[in-house]
Formats: structure tokens, C-alpha cells, sequence
């Protein structure tokens, strides 16, 4: 079984993980109202991802043998001022979660708890890719700020985030056997 001080921060983490998908959820609906559809799917798929990075950290703590409590959440921020507030916020969040999993890693390691710590690896990698991102995408749209549309041009464009299932990515409680 995983460290406790590990399974503790790992069970808040799921809280924060489906925090973070509620988020993206309200972000994507704001600009799904807002009639940018493309910057709508990619949070809409951001939603999907950080869901799955809790059901990830769930399996987990099962295969151990430990608790995985699926907590409540606080209602996410909806409304928004402008089309660049919604990135902005996700970028914060980003970065607060990257904080969030190395934590997990140094308690894991701290408490000689090695399964734990390399399952906290792919995350760190995750995050890296997560704030390169979400920080690339905001310096588009607050170029963009006055004509989302270019922001809608780039995403068609570049695409970022749809590189397909990563084949490394730990199991997703639920997911396929």
C-alpha cells in the first residue's frame, strides 16, 4: 500500500483533477455561447483530460489497495469579462496543479514510497506539456482579443492538444480492460 501521507494528498488531488474538469467544462461553454467552437472543443476536450487524470489517480489507489473517496467540488468560475479571462485562468490552474503532482512526487519520494513516486512521473511530464499549452494558447488569443475569430484560425491551424491517447498514460478507472 502506497505511504499515507501520500494517499491523502493523492485523494485531494483527485478533488482538484475533477475541479480542474468542471472548470474547463464552464470555460468550453462559455465560448461555446460566445460562438467560437473551436476554442469550445478544445476545452471541452481539456474537460475530458483532467477527468480522466483523476479517474487515473482512482485506479490507482484501487490496484494499492487504498482509499479513493470521490470527493465534492466547488462550482467553477462561469462567467468571464473577456475572450482572454477564461485562458488566463486556466493557465493559473495549470500552473497550481503542476505545483500540486510535484508535491505528490517529493511526499512519495520523502516516504521512500517508490511505486508511488514513479507513478507521479507521467503527470509531471503531463503538466510540462499542459502550461507549454495553455501558455502558447493565451499569447494567441490576447493577440487576438479584438477578432477571437484568429484565435478559432489558429487552433484549425495548429491543433495543439490533439495528439491522440499517449500509450504510456496510466490506466483510467472504468476505462477499457
Amino acid at each position: 500500500m502506497p505511504a499515507q501521507p501520500f494517499v491523502e494528498l493523492l485523494n485531494e488531488q483527485i478533488g482538484h483533477e475533477f475541479a480542474a474538469s468542471q472548470q474547463y467544462l464552464a470555460i468550453a461553454s462559455y465560448y461555446d455561447d460566445e460562438t467560437l467552437p473551436r476554442l469550445a472543443a478544445f476545452f471541452y476536450a481539456q474537460a475530458l483530460e483532467e477527468r480522466n487524470h483523476a479517474l487515473m489517480m482512482v485506479q490507482y489507489l484501487l490496484d494499492a489497495d487504498a482509499p479513493a473517496p470521490i470527493p465534492g467540488v466547488a462550482a467553477p468560475q462561469n462567467g468571464f469579462g473577456d475572450v482572454v479571462e477564461p485562458i488566463a485562468l486556466a493557465l493559473e490552474q495549470e500552473k497550481r496543479v503542476t505545483q500540486q503532482i510535484n508535491a505528490l512526487a517529493a511526499t512519495a519520494r520523502q516516504e521512500g514510497d517508490y511505486s508511488s513516486e514513479q507513478f507521479m512521473q507521467w503527470f509531471i511530464k503531463e503538466q510540462i506539456e499542459e502550461v507549454a499549452s495553455m501558455n502558447d494558447l493565451l499569447k494567441v488569443v490576447q493577440r487576438a482579443r479584438e477578432n477571437p475569430l484568429l484565435a478559432e484560425e489558429y487552433l484549425a491551424r495548429e491543433a495543439p492538444g490533439e495528439e491522440g491517447p499517449d500509450p504510456t498514460a496510466p490506466p483510467v478507472a472504468g476505462g477499457p480492460l
